[in-house]
């Protein structure tokens, strides 16, 4: 295992540690969709709850639940970790925006700590990996919404000077320059993040030496980049 694997399991184990205090309640919500069996499993220790009733709920909208913010940081460590792996099968862009509607960043420390560990060593496993169970493209939006913030992230890219990222560069700009996505580029389930301006700014300048792409130099997109700046 590399390094900065490494560092992600140790990472996730820290997660796993940090929660584990959290006690178990009596879960309860939205019948139609949840029996009896569902709430009891639910109730219980997060280990033992199916995978795809762990996928069901970490998708759910908060108002399935009578206390959505508890339930959801109970299995915060279970959600993030099937996420990281990439064996949750639900949308990326969705686990973010459920983690800011649960209030995550208001968590006690320790929880908020430990996630934002999460965050860092995923990111820099995925650019010094690939292919990775989940898109460099994902990872960006989730713990770009996830935290309210991108410049982060783009600084530790840029940083990031190996073949590996400048290769996830390479296939990240390829996918955001589809039919000029990237003009008009939002990130999350709900679209909650405006990212254009800021990783236009990001492409055509900080790292535009590292990625051979004609398509950069199109007028076009420095016009898009002065629109944007502007408004």
């Amino acid at each position: 295992m590399s390094r900065h694997r490494q560092q992600l399991a140790t990472a996730l184990d820290a997660l796993d540690r940090a929660f584990a205090s959290e006690e178990p309640f009596p879960v309860t919500g939205c019948t139609h969709c949840y029996g009896g069996q569902d709430l009891a499993a639910l109730s219980g220790p997060p280990d033992l709850i199916a995978d795809d009733l762990l996928s069901a709920v970490a998708a759910e909208v908060p108002s399935h639940w009578d206390d959505f913010p508890r339930l959801y940081r109970r299995l915060a460590p279970r959600i993030v970790r099937s996420a990281v792996t990439g064996r949750l099968h639900v949308d990326e862009n969705l686990i973010a925006s459920r983690l800011v509607a649960a209030g995550w960043t208001t968590w006690d420390a320790p929880l908020t700590s430990a996630l934002h560990e999460v965050w860092a060593a995923w990111w820099q496993a995925a650019l010094h990996a690939r292919p990775g169970p989940v898109s460099i493209r994902e990872i960006l939006s989730l713990i770009t919404v996830a935290t309210g913030a991108l410049r982060p992230w783009l600084d530790v890219w840029t940083d990031t000077r190996t073949e590996t990222a400048d290769a996830q560069l390479a296939e990240f700009l390829d996918d955001v320059l589809v039919e000029y996505e990237i003009t008009e580029l939002r990130m999350g389930f709900y679209d909650e993040y405006d990212a254009s301006a800021e990783l236009l700014s990001w492409l055509l300048t900080e790292v535009r030496d590292r990625v051979d792409d004609a398509r950069l130099d199109e007028p076009y997109l420095l016009d898009a980049m002065r629109e944007i700046g502007a408004g």
